[in-house]
């Protein structure tokens, strides 16, 4: 069977896309499965069961590399020059050298190895393989390496960061992560070991325990790609990495924190075409929905979201941003820092190191003359009382606190020095939000307890208030959601609408619980009922409620 052939009929590419692909091949030449990788019309992630089944080559058995150690090469080939190409020796066996590969069409390392009369066999790697095999490879080069660490650390350490497998190991992870959908990866000292966690749809996941050994190079490896400095081992650093892969463009910040054993490293991925700032994305029920919409028409006013660290206000605020975003309106950001690019809209980089923060950034903004401003928290007296006065000028102004919910935002910035006859003036509602994952379409199984859920969370009045079926499930786990029973996120929501009512209530310490029962009358949900109504309608499950909102 021929590659076009292969490729319509197991790996579903249009033969549009392919005749696009052979049209350019004639061009510019280049391989045809790389083309389609580069237009986006094949995913690089199939690349190896693609040479597999194209070339009736074995997949790496990931179970025969567990106790497996690198062997002994005594070859005239530089084994060095085949790592560099993805190229791994596995064993010999009666003079035949098994060598594991990324790619099995690489002709120039094949004729060199036919050159000096070397007998091989081939196998392919998958990412997975890729990383288990290349951790062993990086072991046996540290074990030779540790005294050169101790009389010329930082030069070794250069060394060993831009060496093949320090290089292979880690675009394998970075490419692991990316297809797992994660929006983190945390590289940890661990029990002796090097722990790899990807973070997915909020949840943290165990993905690798690699050897200890290997946290220098990889950690070097980070370094010197986001720009920090290889030698600093003892304060925190902060980098930046900008990468393309298969025509998608990729920011990712990195973050390295000094440990009693080590360095933690975090890289968060933030995909600049991924996100679609769009209401339906963010899953608001349809009463929550119409109440945000109307206070977004309004011309001045304070919209505030509240929520912990990674519950999506910034995404749930550039997508309010998003549908008032037109030529007739001009908007500034001001961000800490500034996560992605919104076309027409312009954003401004806090800059603490030079003296503008976000305060000094807001006075400078006022001065520019913007119907909407947004800014990225709310954290000190100064910025409070100038966005607030702003929106007793004639701005619209969005912002975030950290509170739990949304009554507590008030107490929090009359605790930051804020005024609160100015806040009963310039707000105008706020938004309390949680992520909770959303149950996998394909797999999730209807609840067998249902009638237990219902009675012990009083679910039937919350469903004759929503005018719903109830209709629990439960994850199950299969291929489209990596066995974890969830796939995606959405948001919980509590809203509270700030009339004239709420301005009336003192702002003292009972005002949380004033504010909640206030709202309760109105039939507006807590976030616990948000998350309940949603799982009734069975988009995400009781238990992932209690997790996010309980």
């Amino acid at each position: 069977m021929n590659i076009e052939t292969l490729l319509t009929q197991d790996f579903a590419v249009s033969t549009v896309d392919i005749e696009k692909a052979i049209a350019y091949q004639k061009r510019a030449n280049g391989r045809l499965e790389k083309i389609l990788v580069n237009m986006g019309a094949l995913s690089e992630e199939v690349l190896p069961r693609l040479y597999s089944k194209l070339l009736q080559l074995p997949l790496v058995d990931i179970n025969a590399l567990q106790d497996w150690q690198a062997p002994v090469w005594e070859e005239k080939v530089d084994l060095s020059k085949l790592v560099e190409h993805g190229w791994y020796p596995l064993q010999q066996t009666k003079g035949v050298w098994t060598i594991a590969v990324q790619d099995p069409l690489n002709f120039d390392i094949m004729q060199l190895l036919e050159f000096y009369q070397i007998q091989f066999e081939l196998q392919v790697l998958d990412d997975e393989t890729t990383t288990v095999l290349v951790g062993h490879y990086q072991d046996a080069e540290l074990q030779t390496a540790d005294n050169e660490l101790s009389t010329d650390e930082e030069e070794r350490l250069k060394e060993l960061a831009t060496e093949a497998p320090t290089v292979n190991l880690l675009n394998s992870l970075i490419g692991r992560a990316l297809k797992a959908g994660a929006s983190d990866m945390h590289l940890e000292p661990y029990q002796e070991k090097y722990r790899i966690r990807f973070r997915i749809d909020g949840v943290l996941q165990d993905i690798e325990m690699l050897p200890a050994k290997m946290r220098l190079p990889i950690a070097s490896r980070l370094k010197i790609l986001s720009g920090m400095d290889i030698a600093e081992k003892r304060k925190p650093q902060d980098g930046k990495i900008e990468m393309k892969i298969a025509s998608e463009e990729f920011d990712i910040r990195v973050s390295a924190l000094p440990l009693n054993d080590g360095e933690s490293i975090v890289m968060r991925f933030l995909r600049k075409e991924a996100i679609k700032y769009d209401m339906d994305v963010l899953g608001l029920s349809g009463d929550i929905r119409e109440l945000i919409e109307e206070d977004l028409k309004t011309t001045a006013g304070v919209i505030l979201l509240t929520g912990p660290t990674g519950s999506g206000k910034t995404t749930s605020l550039y997508t309010f941003l998003n549908s008032i975003n037109n030529s007739d309106v001009k908007i500034i950001t001001l961000e800490d820092p500034v996560e992605y690019q919104l076309e027409g809209v312009n954003q401004v980089q806090v800059q603490s190191e030079i003296g503008f923060d976000f305060s000094a950034g807001l006075r400078s903004i006022v001065r520019q003359d913007p119907d909407v401003i947004m800014l990225g928290e709310i954290r000190d007296s100064e910025t409070a009382q100038i966005a607030m006065q702003s929106a007793l000028t004639g701005h619209l102004v969005f912002s975030t606190v950290h509170t739990n919910d949304a009554a507590s935002a008030y107490t929090r910035l009359i605790d930051l020095g804020a005024e609160e006859f100015l806040l009963n003036a310039a707000i105008t509602s706020v938004i309390a939000q949680r992520l909770a994952r959303k149950l996998c379409k394909h797999c999730s199984l209807p609840h067998p307890d249902a009638d237990k859920i219902i009675e012990k969370y009083q679910l039937r009045p919350l469903a004759d208030q929503c005018g719903v079926e109830i209709n629990l499930h439960i994850p199950n786990g299969c291929e489209h959601c990596n066995e974890s029973g969830y796939s995606g996120r959405i948001a919980i929501v509590e809203y509270l609408r700030c009339d004239d009512e709420i301005k009336m209530l003192p702002k003292d310490k009972h005002f949380p619980i004033v504010a909640r029962e206030t709202a309760k009358k109105r039939g507006y949900r807590n976030l616990l009922e948000d998350g309940l109504y949603k799982a009734m309608i069975g988009i995400t499950s009781v238990d992932e409620v209690l997790r996010v909102a309980g």
